[in-house]
């Protein structure tokens, strides 16, 4: 990769990261309110810890390694990055499976919003489709069958990875949704449970809220360090949002349908490469940048 294309894949997966987790900012917000100072810092730099290391640094590099066994965990963590012709077949080898999980998981998360979840309407399409929400499960399920089929009468072997990422994200959904109920049973009663067990609870959550970027971050670049960088200064920046300034960046209202929107073209795009279809690696940082853009944009 050519330095301009790692300093945008880079930003693209720093700003993809950082408005794709305003829904866990918020959640973590909340909770923070009922616990001391003492606490709020400990989980501000030991979570930040574990959120950068722990879940954006482990997880893509354990998809990757398990994605390509041979390699070993060294291998699998600079496999893309390495100029081995022997590493680079693998790692295309690997990669249509990789963006079958991930390009099936985002345009079901996609989905899901556009047709169920509460938001804030930045079109009247958006108004109008909100009434159909008990129709998801139908889309859904239609969608997947057919792309599944094509997979199966285009590789056989795509097939397992798309009904892995459907499953990720039905699984992710109902953690989300039990999150966001319990969340107010934390924040309302601070004597309900120890800061230390809110702690923990905002650091599971975190990882489960964490897969959407991790994910999302294929469809940029397979490069495990990348990932890394530009999801850990994501990280950093949603814990500092968390603590001080997430009235701020709540008042763009529209960022969230931003994100989401990047979230179905960045799955589409996974999901059309990972069928054979050669895509610029800069496409990608250029598709997430605009979306998201274009909706602050819209909100100021």
């Amino acid at each position: 990769m050519s330095v301009f294309s790692i300093i945008l894949t880079v930003l693209g997966l720093c700003v993809f990261e950082v408005v794709n987790s305003i829904d866990n900012a918020v959640i973590n917000a909340e909770v923070l309110k009922g616990m001391s100072i003492r606490s709020r810092k400990v989980f501000l730099i030991w979570g930040m810890l574990t959120a950068i290391i722990l879940v954006r640094g482990l997880l893509p590099w354990i998809i990757v390694w398990i994605s390509l066994p041979t390699l070993g965990p060294i291998g699998s963590f600079t496999a893309s990055l390495s100029s081995s012709p022997e590493i680079k077949i693998a790692v295309e080898m690997a990669k249509p499976g990789l963006l079958s999980i991930g390009g099936s998981f985002m345009v079901l998360l996609f989905l899901h919003w556009l047709l169920v979840e509460s938001k804030e309407y930045g079109t009247s399409f958006e108004r109008q489709i909100h009434t159909q929400a008990s129709w998801f499960y139908t889309i859904a399920s239609v969608l997947l069958l057919a792309v599944a089929g094509y997979a199966q009468a285009y590789h056989p072997a795509l097939v397992f990875p798309l009904l892995t990422g459907s499953t990720i994200f039905f699984v992710t959904h109902g953690v989300k949704e039990n999150a966001q109920y319990k969340e107010s049973n934390l924040s309302e009663s601070a004597s309900a449970r120890s800061d230390f067990n809110k702690i923990i609870y905002l650091e599971i959550i975190d990882a489960v809220f964490s897969v959407d970027g991790v994910l999302g971050a294929f469809a940029f670049t397979l490069a495990v360090p990348l990932i890394l960088l530009g999801n850990g200064i994501g990280a950093i920046f949603v814990r500092q949002l968390t603590i001080g300034n997430l009235e701020r960046i709540t008042r763009y209202k529209y960022l969230k349908n931003g994100a989401m929107y990047s979230m179905a073209l960045l799955g589409s795009l996974m999901l059309v490469q990972a069928f054979g279809l050669h895509v610029p690696e800069w496409v990608a940082p250029i598709i997430s940048l605009s979306s998201i853009s274009l909706a602050l944009w819209r909100s100021l």
